[in-house]
């Protein structure tokens, strides 16, 4: 059993990002990471800590239920784009500069992201929402 996001368009060639629940969970604890809070003190993540005292722009994507929940809007996904954009550039795997980008957890974040901003390109270009399922 995992979850798959993907652009709400209906057409089973356009791309697609997947994991398993625990996966996503690993996944959505890094980038909380980079933008300086720790998603397990969160409300709704086992802490206390309400959203409404974060200021980032991917928390549509990091506050989402796992399943259920609403799609999230093209005008969402073009807000957070250019920020996951920037941690993905910041980090790619093997750049050579000692600091642990060959760990494989950290490549495999790499690609998991690397995937999601396809995917929320690809939404804000074809103006569809992107699905939680």
């Amino acid at each position: 059993m995992g979850l798959m996001l993907f652009p709400g368009d209906d057409d089973v060639a356009s791309p697609d990002v997947s994991w398993s629940y625990s996966g996503f969970g690993m996944f959505r604890a890094w980038p909380a990471q980079a933008e300086g809070f720790v998603l397990a003190e969160m409300y709704g993540f086992g802490g206390d800590r309400q959203w409404a005292g974060v200021s980032t722009t991917p928390a549509p994507l990091l506050d989402h239920p796992d399943d259920g929940g609403p799609d999230l809007s093209p005008a969402q996904c073009a807000v957070m784009l250019p920020r996951l954009e920037e941690v993905l550039g910041r980090r790619r795997p093997d750049d050579g500069d000692g600091d642990g980008d060959r760990d494989p957890v950290l490549r495999r974040r790499l690609e998991d992201l690397g995937e999601l901003v396809v995917v929320l390109r690809y939404c804000v270009d074809k103006d569809v929402g992107l699905v939680f399922g």
